[in-house]
């Protein structure tokens, strides 16, 4: 097992899944919220604090990455793991932002779609990492990545059908440019998960 050559006060698994907990957390949060329709200064606090939660899980990682001489993979897979992983809450975050700056209220069933599908990819990265702690979860966790590039690739459809529909059909110029942004900024969101699934796929098949 990759766990025998930590030290014990070193587990670096645990901090990657508190950072995968904060990451579903944000993405149910933003699926609630934009399923409500209700885009305030409340709504961006609180996944702001769920934001910040993973932020502080990454520095904890690479705090301890600094501090530690033996490491169960190349360093700076570690460090780009832990970046990848916060860069998931950080979008989420965005987005819901960006939905407040713009003022933007209601549902938005495309939205929603996003949403759906966003929560579903994090929970599969979730069970990804979890699944790092063992050689013998590697089938296990390649088919889980797998889930995720199939994921991937329905957010890439979705986004073009949306932008076909929002150029084709949406008469406001300034609409048009808001929504398009945040249709991109949330397929982003599952572009991060894949690329997520990429790395955590080439670190265990390095240790296999």
């Amino acid at each position: 097992m990759i766990l025998q050559i930590f030290p014990k006060k070193v587990d670096f698994f645990a901090l990657f899944e508190k950072q995968a907990a904060c990451a579903v957390e944000a993405a149910r949060y933003f699926k609630a919220t934009v399923t409500s329709g209700n885009i305030g200064e409340t709504e961006v606090e609180t996944i702001h604090a769920i934001e910040q939660r993973g932020d502080d899980a990454a520095h904890a990682i690479i705090n301890q990455l600094n501090a530690t001489f033996i490491t169960p993979f190349d360093r700076e897979d570690i460090h780009q793991l832990a970046i990848e992983l916060d860069d998931i809450c950080d979008m989420l975050y965005t987005i819901v932002s960006r939905l407040k700056v713009y003022k933007i209220s209601g549902v938005n069933p495309n939205l929603v779609k996003f949403a759906d599908v966003i929560e579903e990819s994090v929970l599969a990265v979730e069970k990804a990492i979890k699944g790092m702690h063992d050689l013998k979860h590697l089938n296990a966790v390649a088919e889980t990545c797998m889930e995720i590039n199939r994921l991937e690739n329905i957010g890439d459809a979705m986004r073009d059908d949306m932008l076909t529909d929002l150029f084709d059909n949406e008469k406001d110029f300034i609409a048009v440019i808001k929504w398009k942004e945040i249709y991109q900024e949330a397929e982003t969101v599952l572009d991060i998960c894949e690329d997520v699934a990429h790395l955590v796929q080439s670190l265990l098949l390095k240790q296999a």
